[in-house]
Order: structure tokens, then C-alpha cells, then sequence
């Protein structure tokens, strides 16, 4: 599906910092059969495109060793959610009990940005567009399709993001146990699941879902390439078919075969 504008509450872009830029290009351009584009964002430094078809899926960028380390010392995808006002947002995050990590500040004349942590430690961005509305197709193969919170609490969740992005939660049927999609206006928005004890020293986090054209060979592919898999596929009936995998990077994600009329 291609856009030109997302709606004030939605996710619309991930992006990923990396140590070795040549490595994850080559891994996600390989597995999401897209191409990459750079732009310069300073010394040394440029923001890697991932693009179908000429039109932006998601972002990697390069960071030092000592970069990573302030990140918490591995690669992860980072979840930006489109907002009106940057600024706003960030100070209503306060208000809500998270916090505001970075920002907000310019990127360029591409939009306003501002890293957010929730009261439970979860990081995400929002995004208050100018030249850049973040991805221009989702929900197809080689695209974002989804994101989803792991949380220790999933009711005081449910009270920071529905006061923050004006969310409504509501159970789903799932196939792993009690599962909340959050919608908006009466559009499901992302999902969310308790951390369980049996997943470890699991922290706070949101988790993007990557949409492939063949689940079985693209899991294939993510082994040919130094990545492994972490859960089978499993069903989900109208939604389609997922696997968890860990990339070469070390960085967690979900890829998804959609399932026929459900994009």
C-alpha cells in the first residue's frame, strides 16, 4: 500500500543503528529483495533508505562502538509513531509518566523528532513530518506491516499510550496467549503482550513486524545470511503467517507472509 500521509497516532517508520553498515544493508536489501539509498547526515556518517520500487520502507545508519554502547550495546529497531506536534507530545509524555530521552529538534527540513521512553522503559520516536513523512509503502512485501510492545505492565500501557495517542485497547485472539491491539478512530494501530518469565530477562521494548513475499524461503534466506531464527512459523488466522528472527546485527524482529485480503 502506498502512502503519502499518516495519520497523527500511527506508526510510519523504523530505522536501525549499526556498526557495520555494509553488512546490514546487504542482509535486509537481500531478505526484503528492495534497494538502498544513502544521504549524507554529517561526518562520516550517512542514512541508508531502504526503498521499493523507488518508494522508502524503513532506515539503517552507521554508530561507533562507543555510540552502541550508549545504546545499550546492541542494534534494535526503533519505532516512530507520526504526531502533530513534536513538542506537545513530549511535554504531555511528562505528564503521563514517561520521559523524553532526546529531542524534540529539527532532522533537516524532513520533519521534527523527539525519543521517547514510556513509564516502563520502552523507547520509541515520535515524528512530526515536514519534507519527510516516513515510509511510502506498508503493508506488502519488502515493507513495514506491523509493530507490537513487550511490556512488564500491560495496563499502565494501556493508560500512558491511550492518553498520549488517544489509542483504544481491546483483546485479540492469538495463538501465544492474551494479546491487545490498540486502535485508533476504529483502525488497528500495533499491538502489545506481557513479557513472560519464560522469555528471560526480557526488558521493555517495541518490536517491528517486516512483511516478505514467502515466509519459508525468506527464513531460509535469513540463515544463508548469518541471522537465525528464533521461533517456527506460526498462523494467525487472517493475519497471516510470523516467525521471530535475530539478525546478523543481533537486532529482534518479526517477518510476516500476509495473509490473501488482509493487508
Amino acid at each position: 500500500m502506498e502512502i503519502t500521509k499518516h495519520q497523527p497516532g500511527m506508526f510510519s517508520w523504523a530505522d536501525m543503528p549499526v556498526l557495520d553498515i555494509e553488512r546490514a544493508q546487504a542482509f535486509y536489501t537481500g531478505l526484503l529483495n528492495v534497494e538502498a539509498s544513502s544521504t549524507p547526515m554529517g561526518p562520516g556518517m550517512a542514512y541508508v533508505v531502504l526503498n521499493k520500487a523507488g518508494k522508502s520502507c524503513c532506515a539503517l545508519y552507521p554508530v561507533t562502538e562507543e555510540q552502541m554502547q550508549q545504546r545499550g550495546g546492541r542494534s534494535w529497531w526503533l519505532s516512530y509513531f507520526t504526531v502533530e506536534d513534536a513538542d506537545a507530545t513530549a511535554a504531555r509524555v511528562k505528564e503521563l509518566g514517561g520521559s523524553v530521552m532526546a529531542g524534540p529538534f529539527d532532522v533537516f527540513d524532513a520533519g521534527r523528532l523527539a525519543i521517547i521512553v514510556d513509564p516502563a522503559g520502552a523507547m520509541f520516536a515520535v515524528w512530526q513530518p515536514k519534507q519527510g513523512i516516513g515510509a511510502e509503502v506498508f503493508g506488502e512485501p519488502g515493507a513495514l506491516a506491523w509493530n507490537e510492545l513487550y511490556t512488564n505492565d500491560v495496563a499502565a500501557a494501556t493508560t500512558f499510550y491511550g492518553g498520549l495517542f488517544g489509542w483504544q485497547a481491546s483483546p485479540a485472539p492469538s495463538p501465544v496467549g492474551e494479546y491487545t491491539v490498540f486502535s485508533l478512530d476504529g483502525q488497528p494501530a500495533c499491538g502489545m503482550m506481557a513479557i513472560r518469565e519464560e522469555w528471560g530477562p526480557v526488558p521493555p521494548n517495541w518490536s517491528i513486524y517486516l512483511a516478505v513475499e514467502d515466509l519459508e524461503s525468506s527464513l531460509e534466506l535469513v540463515v544463508e545470511m548469518g541471522g537465525r531464527v528464533l521461533y517456527p512459523p506460526m498462523e494467525v488466522e487472517n493475519v497471516g503467517r510470523i516467525s521471530m528472527i535475530q539478525d546478523p546485527m543481533g537486532a529482534y524482529l518479526s517477518v510476516i507472509q500476509i495473509a490473501p485480503g488482509s493487508e
